[in-house]
């Protein structure tokens, strides 16, 4: 079937690939943050964020598409200032919907990563405290390694996750050829074209096999972290 791919149907392939993979290096690093702060915080307001960052869970795609285009379009208070004195331009381009598939997949990551800290032992933190060593020096020794499964499976299920990404890539970035479509879009696109049910019978098998292959590779990465760390 993936061999039957047009020209135009791989360049949906290979910018879902492109777009999934930027979308999960953008927001890999604040969400191993929030993630800290949510396991390891105590303040006031932290029951608020945490309904914050899982939001785009439990609200329409569309409606994320919406906010990040009145927040990010040309007139918008971030795009504005983004497009006028950098000349960057978010809205209509691969690079919008990088950033409408990161926020999508940003509580996949954050609640991968949590889980992994909720494992960690705090004794062997205690342990390293006791030995002098800092806490920069916990995180980076101690905390960060035995972590290290729910960051990987963390990453990986937000790359299969961004795959599929529709309603907000939709919104934002549009359904552009060669730009901003994407495998769900150039589906949706041949589901409306006279004649494309076998465009689209194609595009979704190579989807569905993007996707489980990504679930399973998160969870043999899971199983394996946790065989190195003596847990498995």
């Amino acid at each position: 079937m993936a061999l039957e791919l047009s020209p135009e149907e791989w360049q949906a392939v290979r910018l879902s690939l492109s777009v999934a993979s930027r979308s999960v290096v953008v927001s890999l690093v604040p969400a191993v943050g929030v993630a800290l702060l949510l396991a390891r915080g105590r303040f006031p307001g932290r029951s608020l964020l945490d309904a914050l960052v899982h939001l785009p869970l439990v609200v329409p795609p569309v409606v994320v598409g919406w906010i990040l285009l009145m927040l990010f379009g040309v007139r918008g208070p971030i795009g504005g200032p983004l497009q006028d004195w950098f000349g960057i331009r978010l809205v209509f381009t691969t690079d919008g919907a990088a950033l409408a598939t990161a926020v999508m997949s940003f509580p996949l990551i954050v609640r991968a990563v949590r889980l992994g800290l909720e494992g960690v032992d705090p004794g062997l933190e205690a342990a390293a405290r006791t030995l002098g060593a800092g806490p920069f020096d916990r995180f980076l020794t101690v905390t960060l390694p035995l972590m290290s499964p729910g960051i990987l499976a963390g990453a990986v299920t937000a790359f299969a996750a961004g795959l599929g990404e529709f309603g907000a890539v939709i919104t934002f970035a549009s359904n552009i050829p060669g730009e901003t479509q994407t495998l769900p879009l150039a589906i949706y696109s041949a589901t409306q074209t006279p004649g494309g049910e076998a465009m689209a019978a194609r595009l979704a098998g190579i989807s569905f096999a993007l996707a489980i292959g990504g679930l399973l590779l998160a969870e043999l990465i899971a199983r394996r972290m946790q065989m190195l760390l003596g847990r498995g």
